[in-house]
């Protein structure tokens, strides 16, 4: 029997269906898959994917998606605030949205798809917990659980756990990034992968990296959470090997930021197009604790916006019309405070913007209930009042693009409901 496999557009695509017997077993039913699509066999609908990026250290929301109507914002901050529409040379003001809010300039490569429809934003949104620690915040974030400790997983692993799929693939939750994210963790089998160019795994948040002799490691695994996906994961990263993922080229004249974060996007279309069965992917980007020096227009908080908004624009981009099938999900532990301190910066704050992303986006819109920035109306007398919990956002992509039913699951010891939706998926 003849086995063909070869590269096309950067992705993996099994050439002779007539020889799966001899193709790794997960990409076996993914051609399985996709034949019963064509020959209307039981399999039904394209997979859906969702990416999910953590803005690690409390990124300003209110520099991101500015109120440029509002009155208070400019006069909480004299030096930080970003100037309004058509106020400062081009590149120096808000991008405007919809009169009121706008986009930081860094953000400009947003504007194209927010015009589409594709993009939306939900604002004053976020954690009910107060804490201002970002270990805590994040934990609470990744867990689902806001003001519990306790919680041994994380919610997008109980999601994988509430959708049981025998027959997926090892690669149905990856997260780009050095060890397993907190909300990953879980019984569900994931993957932390550091760069598939290196073909470095990491299973489990003690594990050892995995590299090179697949087999014999698997074989003293008894007692490591590597066991959980088998063999077939070795299979898989070996084949991942065979195709020699830096060759990939972005379609679309897409270019991602030279940098891990980058990288890691780049990486993640790959696994999509690859049609490697990949359901949940998750990366992050550091450096948004911006208590000195942040900058309005210009500054340390602008080079990170660049950075941020390239990558997603990149990446919305190479995948062309696949992202009808995909949500991108942005998210931050908490906001920083409404006025800057006396070092030109931001201190912790409460609630934040989000970013949604995707073909079954509502967007051209931002959502939430917006509580304004008069001193009355702050929380504690210093932060963005919380609308949104940060839960009804997840709980909506969940629900409504990924499929869950059971949110109860999900978000235990939360009432998670459709009428909590704020409506950002069709």
């Amino acid at each position: 029997m003849n086995r063909r496999f070869f590269l096309k557009s950067g992705g993996v695509a099994l050439a002779s269906i007539g020889a799966t017997t001899l193709a790794p077993s997960f990409l076996q039913r993914a051609a399985l898959a996709q034949t019963n699509k064509i020959t209307g066999g039981m399999a039904t609908g394209r997979r859906k994917t969702l990416i999910a990026i953590f803005q690690r250290g409390a990124v300003d929301g209110l520099n991101v998606v500015v109120p440029h109507g509002e009155k208070s914002y400019y006069s909480f901050r004299p030096t930080l605030a970003v100037p309004q529409p058509g106020k400062a040379a081009a590149g120096e003001s808000v991008v405007d949205l919809d009169g009121f809010f706008g986009l930081h300039p860094a953000l400009a490569p947003f504007k194209p798809i927010w015009d589409a429809k594709r993009l939306a934003v939900v604002h004053a949104a976020g954690s009910p917990d107060n804490t201002r620690s970002h270990f805590d915040a994040q934990d609470y974030m990744e867990s689902g659980t806001p003001g519990v400790k306790s919680t041994d997983d994380g919610w997008l692993n109980r999601y994988l756990q509430a959708q049981p799929d025998p027959k997926a693939s090892p690669f149905r939750a990856v997260a780009m990034t050095q060890n397993l994210p907190r909300v990953l963790q879980g019984r569900a089998p994931s993957l932390a992968i550091p760069n598939l160019d290196q073909f470095a795994v990491r299973a489990g948040q003690s594990s050892q990296l995995v590299q090179g002799g697949f087999e014999s490691i698997y074989d003293q695994a008894a007692g490591d959470a590597l066991r959980g996906t088998g063999r077939e994961t070795f299979e898989a990263i070996n084949f991942l090997k065979k195709v020699n993922p830096s060759q990939y080229q972005p379609e679309n004249g897409a270019e991602y930021p030279r940098t891990p974060y980058g990288n890691a996007l780049l990486q993640i279309a790959q696994l999509i197009k690859a049609g490697v069965g990949l359901e949940v992917a998750f990366t992050d980007i550091q450096g948004w604790d911006t208590h000195v020096n942040q900058g309005n227009a210009r500054g340390q908080l602008a080079a990170r916006l660049t950075e941020f908004g390239a990558g997603i624009a990149a990446l919305h981009t190479d995948l062309g019309a696949r992202t009808d099938d995909v949500v991108i999900l942005t998210m931050s532990e908490f906001g920083r405070t409404a006025r800057e301190n006396g070092n030109r910066g931001t201190d912790h704050g409460h609630a934040n913007a989000m970013f949604v992303v995707g073909g079954a986006v509502r967007g051209g819109k931002v959502y939430g209930d917006w509580p304004g920035l008069d001193a009355d109306k702050l929380y504690e007398g210093r932060d963005l009042a919380l609308t949104t919990d940060f839960r009804d956002v997840f709980g909506e992509v969940a629900s409504k693009h990924l499929g869950n039913a059971d949110l109860s699951k999900v978000f235990p010891g939360y009432a998670a409901s459709a009428a909590k939706f704020r409506g950002v998926l069709g």
